[in-house]
């Protein structure tokens, strides 16, 4: 993550589009996440002798979409996490808010459809400073096959017509078109010019960034009045309640099981993905493993759009090369089976790595080697288990599943329909336990740091306001202006270390607001350094210096 010097950009904090919806209400609850509400909100849950509405196991996408939407119904949500929020697949995404092509190809309307409605819903409305278009290049030379020269821009015309049907307006989402092999090349510098004929351009979603999105929910969650808990392990769960150990040690020493204590609740929803298995029996995940190399931009002359490469011998599936924060690009994707157990890190193999540089080699002038991979990370899709068959052609699809001691378990499914998955699992509580529940509101909610949240209006965001870091205003929208003010860390719009465009406050940030109780969190999930592991090590003495600065009575 690392950019070419320490000169920071600036742009002064974004206001609101025309078309977004405003929210009228306010909250009692602050969104901030802290190591003090956490203790606060674990102490009130030890003495709890009557239910709550609702217990959330897992803290991904999936389970702090839940969350937010049973909160925002007026539900009593607890939402639990054995380890940090976005801790598990959630954080190892391609970082892609997609409209579902690959479905669309594959017959699968139904997803394609749900994806693009979902893509709008985040674009539009309740995720637009972390959500952005993104253009993506098709490069065809004379030796691409005619199948494979024709089929991309078919489909991609296909997916306009699908985004036009869900209400994504031009002027948000371009249609795709052709580009001369010009175009191709000023997109993208870095493809191969020997042979290049012309190329197909579509225009998708991207995201600022996956694990930011879920700590986005998450605290809006909290503003909401739910409880958001890391580091709560659920050891046993039904329908009814949850037993629940504190790893942090939160009892008081008289009693080895102080650390443990049951949450009773009306309802309960595990959203715990490729884990769905260890915590419900008979629910079955097949996890396939999708790798990303990170290298740097500069490799590929600093593209604006994301190239993309057809594998070889498959008409439905590609590799590509993805713009990224800080200089960076994130090159995808693999579909390997990966039985057995899961473990916490999925780690690359040498095989995936390799068959990534060969793919997207094929449409490059200069060919990357191993030495410009400067990072990796790998995540496991939580695919419901069918059968036999390849792990690539296995259905995207989510599940709801209820099993015969009322635990209701959800996995399965894609990160853009996060919130469709949340409203699904919500709607069967409430028929479930007939409890008062408003309508669904999530399709209008803003996040934090969006346009018509309820905490945007701070001082230092109007008018004249001082223009802020570019990087810091595109990770927190019209949150950027508080994330500077609230730093508990002196010289707060410094880089966090050398040529890295993250700055102190918002490490600072991490600890006050974000629930970050851990050097990994802030490196490895709220500003995602971690992923280059020589910027991990430069940035460690400021995570440590954030964490220590923090008092533990921390605005809660």
């Amino acid at each position: 993550m690392t950019g070419q010097s320490d000169r920071v950009h600036t742009t002064p904090v974004h206001t609101a589009p025309a078309h977004t919806t405003p929210v009228h209400t306010t909250h009692a609850h602050t969104t901030a996440l802290s190591a003090a509400r956490r203790a606060r909100e674990l102490a009130e849950l030890r003495d709890r002798d009557t239910p709550v509405d609702l217990v959330v196991i897992g803290g991904g996408i999936t389970g702090a979409g839940i969350a937010l939407d049973a909160a925002s119904r007026g539900l009593e949500t607890v939402l639990l996490e054995a380890h940090d929020l976005a801790f598990g697949t959630s954080r190892w995404s391609s970082k892609l808010a997609h409209g579902g092509l690959r479905y669309l190809a594959t017959g699968n309307v139904g997803i394609a459809r749900r994806s693009a409605v979902e893509r709008g819903i985040m674009l539009d409305r309740t995720a637009p400073h972390l959500v952005r278009p993104l253009a993506q290049v098709v490069p065809v030379f004379r030796d691409t096959p005619p199948l494979g020269a024709v089929l991309p821009g078919l489909g991609f015309v296909a997916g306009t017509l699908l985004s036009r049907l869900a209400g994504t307006r031009a002027d948000r989402l371009p249609g795709a078109r052709i580009l001369g092999a010009g175009k191709v090349a000023r997109y993208v510098p870095g493809v191969r010019r020997d042979g290049l004929v012309f190329g197909h351009l579509n225009w998708d979603c991207q995201l600022v960034d996956d694990a930011r999105l879920v700590t986005a929910v998450a605290r809006t969650a909290a503003g909401h009045g739910a409880r958001v808990i890391t580091r709560a392990r659920v050891l046993e769960a039904s329908g009814t309640r949850v037993t629940v150990r504190d790893e942090l040690g939160g009892g008081d020493g008289k009693d080895g099981d102080d650390d443990d204590f049951t949450i009773p609740a009306r309802a309960v929803v595990s959203a715990t993905g490729v884990w769905a298995g260890e915590t419900t029996p008979g629910v079955r995940v097949r996890p396939s493993r999708g790798t990303h190399l990170v290298i740097s931009a500069a490799a590929l002359g600093d593209p604006e759009g994301a190239l993309t490469v057809p594998v070889p011998g498959e008409t439905n599936r590609f590799c590509f090369a993805i713009p990224a924060e800080f200089g960076r690009l994130h090159v995808g994707l693999t579909d390997v089976d990966a039985p057995g157990p899961v473990p916490d890190v999925p780690v690359a193999g040498e095989d995936e790595i390799e068959f990534l540089l060969d793919v997207v080699n094929r449409a490059l002038q200069t060919a990357l080697t191993r030495d410009d991979v400067l990072g990796t990370f790998s995540g496991l899709r939580p695919l419901v288990d069918s059968g036999d068959g390849d792990t690539a052609d296995l259905s995207r699809e989510h599940a709801v599943l209820t099993s015969d001691n009322g635990l209701i378990t959800i996995t399965g499914g894609k990160l853009t329909e996060y919130r469709l998955m949340a409203e699904q699992a919500v709607d069967l509580v409430v028929r479930r336990t007939g409890v008062d529940s408003a309508p669904c509101r999530t399709t209008d909610l803003p996040l934090v740091g969006a346009p018509g949240h309820p905490e945007v209006a701070r001082p230092g965001t109007g008018p004249g306001a001082t223009r802020l870091p570019a990087s810091l205003v595109a990770r927190f929208g019209q949150e950027a202006a508080t994330v500077v003010a609230e730093s508990m860390l002196d010289r707060p719009l410094e880089p966090v270390a050398h040529g890295l465009d993250v700055t102190r406050a918002e490490f600072s940030y991490a600890v006050t607001h974000e629930g970050a109780l851990t050097v990994d969190d802030i490196l490895d999930r709220r500003s995602r350094v971690g992923l280059v592991p020589a910027d991990r090590a430069a940035a460690v003495p400021a995570a440590r210096e954030a964490l220590a600065t923090t008092p533990r009575s921390a605005p809660s």
